[in-house]
């Protein structure tokens, strides 16, 4: 999902990425990820090649240590976890960075990078019910639904329907971004499928434009597609699936398993858009 700024805490030295896990429950739909949060290099930071400290930014540092009621020395504590936990998550250790993102939460929940962070690590480690706390309260700290799609996400890994159509309206209410509510639409649209209510979840994708044909879409719109067919392949409308499919794989043969899904469908002879000018929906961090 395509937003900017969603990640607050970014190291001085790796910066962190934010691509989700798919939830263990249900398995049908890949979880929700965004694909404009800082992403992790391929190889080491500059910074780290040049043997630098991993350090946090000096404002979220300054924040914790305001809102930590300690001594000195217990307040670099927990400076040193939260940098810990950041350069933890930036490296995918997402259990190490939920215990050390955790402890400094619970000493500081008024901070809300931390409450982003714990969140986030607590998702990649499918431990939803706790990415639900963290990145609500970063909601209501900040009022940026930037993350309520993840919360959307957490509550339908969990079978919490009723809570997924809540949390929608929320974001609806919110004035979202156009990136923002195409996310929260497909969460909803999956949690639907994931009821058996194929109808209904064709019809959110739909309103929410998933049916352009566009020749340049942006990844939001190929998420979208890949999304809509899904649906319809679990409907068991082959022919539908195979057109929103043959999509996502024209505008990016390599974007999520769409290819191996439309050739199991049978399609053949998918001509790559040699016109497509947006960045590779590959390289977006997209877990399915």
């Amino acid at each position: 999902m395509a937003r900017k700024g969603a990640v607050m805490m970014r190291s001085d030295g790796a910066k962190m990425e934010s691509e989700k896990s798919k939830p263990s429950a249900p398995v049908p739909l890949a979880a929700w990820v965004p694909d404009e949060r800082p992403k992790a290099p391929s190889t080491k930071s500059a910074a780290a090649q040049r043997g630098e400290r991993y350090a946090l930014p000096g404002d979220v540092q300054a924040e914790v240590r305001k809102a930590f009621e300690g001594t000195t020395y217990q307040r670099e504590k927990m400076v040193t976890f939260l940098t810990r936990a950041a350069e933890a998550y930036d490296r995918h250790r997402y259990e190490e960075a939920l215990r050390l993102a955790k402890t400094v939460a619970d000493a500081t929940p008024g901070v809300a990078p931390v409450r982003e962070l714990a969140g986030l690590a607590a998702y990649r480690a499918e431990r939803f019910a706790m990415a639900r706390g963290h990145l609500r309260a970063y909601f209501e700290l900040t009022g940026d639904a930037v993350h309520l799609p993840v919360v959307m996400d957490s509550e339908r890994a969990g079978r919490k329907y009723r809570a997924v159509e809540k949390t929608f309206e929320e974001i609806v209410g919110s004035e979202p971004t156009a990136d923002v509510l195409a996310e929260a639409r497909i969460v909803l649209a999956s949690a639907r499928a994931d009821q058996g209510k194929y109808t209904e979840a064709i019809d959110e994708l739909t309103k929410g434009g998933a049916t352009k044909m566009l020749r340049n879409p942006a990844y939001r719109h190929v998420r979208m597609w890949y999304a809509l067919a899904d649906v319809y392949d679990r409907s068991g409308d082959a022919a539908m699936a195979r057109e929103y499919f043959g999509r996502v794989v024209v505008a990016d043969p390599d974007a999520y398993d769409a290819a191996r899904r439309l050739e199991d469908l049978g399609a053949v002879n998918i001509r790559k858009n040699r016109k497509r000018k947006t960045t590779s929906v590959s390289k977006k961090k997209f877990v399915d």
